[in-house]
C-alpha cells in the first residue's frame, strides 16, 4: 500500500516541474488526493461494500472536483494534472504511467450494461478538455490532443486531434535536415521546459507551427549572438559571457539533454 502511494507521489515530480517537495504534493495536489481516495473506494467496491464506496467517491468529487467511479480500474503511476472537471466512468480501465489533464472525460455512449467506457493502455496522455467516449481502446503510447473527441480505437504511438478525433500520421522518411531541425527544436523546448499538454510536433496546428518557428528563431539568434561576441573579441573588446550549451551537440537521451562537455542538463 505504502509502496504504491510512494510511486503515485514520485510520478508527480517526473511530470510536473512545479512540484517542489513531497509535503507540497501530498497536501496540495487534488489529483493525488482523488487517486488515493479512489484506490480505497475501489477496494470497497470489489469487496461489495458498494454504498460506502459510492459515498467515498462522492466525497472525493466534492473535495477535489474530480469524479472517478469506484468501479474504474486504474494502474500504477497514474497522474491527473490540475484535475478539475475530470470524469472517469465505471467500466473505464487505465494502464500504467498514464496522464490526464483537466476537463478530460472518459465516458460512455450507451445506457446498456456491460463494458461502455474506454480502455487506456500504458503511457497514454490525454490533453486538457478531451473527451474519450465508448468502449474503445487507446493503445500504448497514444496521445489525445486538447479538446479532441475520440470515439474510435487509437493505434500505438499515434496522436489524435480534432472533433471528431482524427489520426495524425507521421511523414515517412524525413530528410536528415528535417530530422536535425526537429531534434534542435526538441532540445530548445526541453531547455525551456516547454510542454504542449499532450500535443506533439506531428500536429498540423497553427499554434504548434508558430512555436516551432519561435524555437528556430531562438536558435538562429543564439548562433548570431555567438558570432557577434566572437567578432568583438577579435577586435579587442573585453566581453565576459558564460558559454551556453551548444544545442547542435546536444542529444535527446532517455528524456534528458546531454552535452559532451557537461553533465546532464535538466
Amino acid at each position: 500500500m505504502f509502496s504504491r502511494l510512494k510511486e503515485d507521489i514520485a510520478c508527480v515530480f517526473d511530470r510536473d516541474p512545479a512540484a517542489r517537495t513531497w509535503i507540497e504534493v501530498i497536501t496540495t495536489y487534488p489529483g493525488v488526493h482523488a487517486l488515493e481516495l479512489h484506490r480505497l473506494s475501489h477496494w470497497l467496491w470489489i469487496h461489495h461494500i458498494r454504498w460506502l464506496a459510492r459515498g467515498l467517491s462522492a466525497f472525493s468529487r466534492w473535495l477535489t472536483g474530480i469524479e472517478i467511479h469506484p468501479g474504474a480500474k486504474i494502474g500504477r503511476r497514474f497522474f491527473i494534472d490540475h484535475g478539475m472537471g475530470v470524469v472517469i466512468g465505471e467500466t473505464a480501465e487505465i494502464g500504467d504511467d498514464c496522464t490526464l489533464y483537466h476537463g478530460v472525460t472518459l465516458g460512455g455512449t450507451s445506457w446498456d450494461g456491460g463494458k461502455r467506457h474506454p480502455t487506456l493502455k500504458n503511457n497514454v496522455v490525454v490533453g486538457a478538455g478531451a473527451k474519450v467516449l465508448g468502449p474503445i481502446v487507446l493503445s500504448d503510447g497514444a496521445r489525445v490532443g486538447s479538446n479532441a473527441v475520440v470515439v474510435k480505437d487509437v493505434p500505438p504511438d499515434a496522436t489524435v486531434v480534432g472533433v471528431p478525433g482524427r489520426l495524425v500520421l507521421k511523414s515517412e522518411g524525413p530528410s536528415e535536415a528535417q530530422q536535425f531541425d526537429e531534434e534542435r527544436r526538441q532540445a530548445i523546448a526541453k531547455k525551456m521546459g516547454f510542454d504542449a499538454y499532450g500535443t506533439t510536433q506531428d500536429m498540423p496546428d497553427p499554434v504548434a507551427k508558430a512555436v516551432n518557428g519561435m524555437l528556430d528563431h531562438m536558435h538562429a539568434m543564439d548562433e548570431r549572438l555567438e558570432l557577434m561576441c566572437k567578432a568583438l573579441k577579435e577586435m579587442g573588446a573585453d566581453i565576459s559571457v558564460e558559454k551556453l550549451p551548444d544545442l547542435d551537440r546536444c542529444e535527446l537521451n532517455s528524456g534528458e539533454l546531454l552535452d559532451p562537455s557537461r553533465e546532464k542538463i535538466k
